[in-house]
């Protein structure tokens, strides 16, 4: 099937790429954006920053020196703020590396993805919103944690007019978010 022609069954637009950290990163990223529970853990943090810096003001204020659990505290969140993202996104990339070359059909129907060794067909009730960032499109399921997806990154597109076509399939059947 040629990448991005129309066939008398309608639209169709094919992918192919092999998985990057950086795939599952940039899907993780925007999924953040969609779930309930991002808003509170930012308020949380919030919170948790000004109790943090008036407890070091009230140290210093007093002639006492910070104590040593609140840095180390404080440094553990910082770093697992920064890395778990870039964690979970290595950890999801070795899973789909194990399946080799991932081939998308996007039709009018659904959306078929194959690998060496498997093939899902997936409705568009199954992942009815997606979101397009400058890397790619991401399709999410309909809970509010939005715990599955599938990614469609534009690297894996032959064609830069295939994003325009994969876009008009998108909008035609899914919510944009």
């Amino acid at each position: 099937m040629d990448m991005g022609r129309d066939d008398v069954t309608g639209r169709v637009v094919e992918l192919e790429y092999r998985p990057v950290v950086e795939d599952f990163a940039a899907a993780l990223r925007a999924r953040r954006s969609l779930i309930p529970s991002t808003r509170r853990q930012l308020w949380l943090l919030g919170i948790g920053t000004f109790f943090t810096v008036l407890a070091i003001a009230t140290s210093l204020a007093k002639g006492r020196s910070v104590p040593i659990p609140l840095i180390a505290g404080v440094c553990a969140v910082v770093v697992a703020l920064v890395f778990l993202p870039r964690i979970q996104a290595r950890q999801f990339q070795r899973l789909a590396e194990r399946r080799g070359v991932i081939r998308v059909t996007v039709t009018d129907a659904g959306v078929t993805v194959a690998t060496d060794d498997s093939f899902t067909s997936l409705n568009w009730s199954v992942q009815p919103r997606y979101r397009e960032t400058a890397d790619g499109f991401y399709m999410f399921s309909p809970e509010k944690n939005a715990l599955n997806f599938t990614l469609l990154p534009k690297r894996g597109l032959r064609d830069p007019a295939d994003a325009d076509r994969l876009r008009a399939i998108l909008d035609a059947h899914l919510s944009r978010v």
